[in-house]
């Protein structure tokens, strides 16, 4: 139980990566917001955490709606009294080449895979500061760190993710508040389902353990770092991709 009681904010906790990680911090007794546009997804992930007799509900949030998060914060402290942890697992997709890439593509990505992370931590950290600590986890991307061709809307946001992180680990440290970042790699997630065989085959040729990523691979790497056990990790990036050499 290394969360036990601990009230978590999980966005994009609907499906894939958020999923696995709202289940697997209910297990170890947090107290889970399951935070996602997609009503349906969400429904159905706060209903498993009931079903293995978690303690978790479903919020409705558009991070790129300031108002909706606003609302999902008020919502849990008033449930909860607290929050403890943040995880900005939301994100979204819209690949072209540079020369294709239409304005409306740049700016939803940027909107909810940049933009949606600052407005959720605008919205807890006060709470954060003001109970004197608090963890928070970015979902980057080796992509933000290595780039990749026909992401560069996906690679600056996700690049951008690492400064933010960074930045925030020393005006918050001093606070007792923790921000830190994953970098996963290729992981099948609905988000990748619709890649083409023979690129799923290259990206495990490229990864040296030969495989890629399931969403739990990634939720342990979440758990660590908001535990107890990763007390003094700060502003740190950590990738989670086998290895992978993009």
């Amino acid at each position: 139980m290394r969360l036990e009681n601990k009230v978590t904010i999980i966005t994009g906790a609907g499906s894939g990566i958020g999923r696995e990680t709202a289940l697997l911090f209910a297990k170890e007794g947090a107290r889970v917001v399951v935070a996602d546009v997609n009503e349906k997804a969400g429904e159905e992930t706060a209903a498993e955490i009931k079903k293995n007799g978690g303690d978790g509900y479903f919020a409705k949030l558009d991070v790129s709606n300031r108002a909706e998060i606003k609302q999902v914060v008020r919502d849990a402290l008033e449930k909860y009294g607290t929050i403890d942890v943040l995880i900005n697992n939301a994100g979204i997709i819209q690949d072209a080449l540079v020369l294709k890439m239409t304005e409306e593509q740049w700016d939803r990505v940027i909107n909810v895979d940049l933009k949606g992370v600052f407005n959720c931590i605008q919205a807890v950290v006060e709470v954060m500061i003001n109970q004197g600590n608090g963890v928070i986890i970015n979902t980057s991307s080796i992509v933000g760190l290595n780039g990749n061709v026909g992401q560069v809307n996906y690679a600056a946001a996700k690049a951008g993710l690492i400064g933010m992180t960074k930045t925030l680990a020393k005006e918050l440290g001093k606070k007792g508040i923790r921000v830190n970042a994953i970098a996963p790699g290729f992981i099948m997630t609905p988000m990748t389902s619709n890649v083409p065989e023979k690129i799923l085959e290259m990206m495990r040729e490229k990864t040296p353990l030969r495989r890629l990523g399931e969403p739990v691979d990634v939720a342990y790497a979440y758990l660590y770092l908001a535990s107890d056990e990763a007390k003094f990790i700060n502003g740190a990036v950590l990738c989670v991709d086998g290895g992978l050499i993009i």
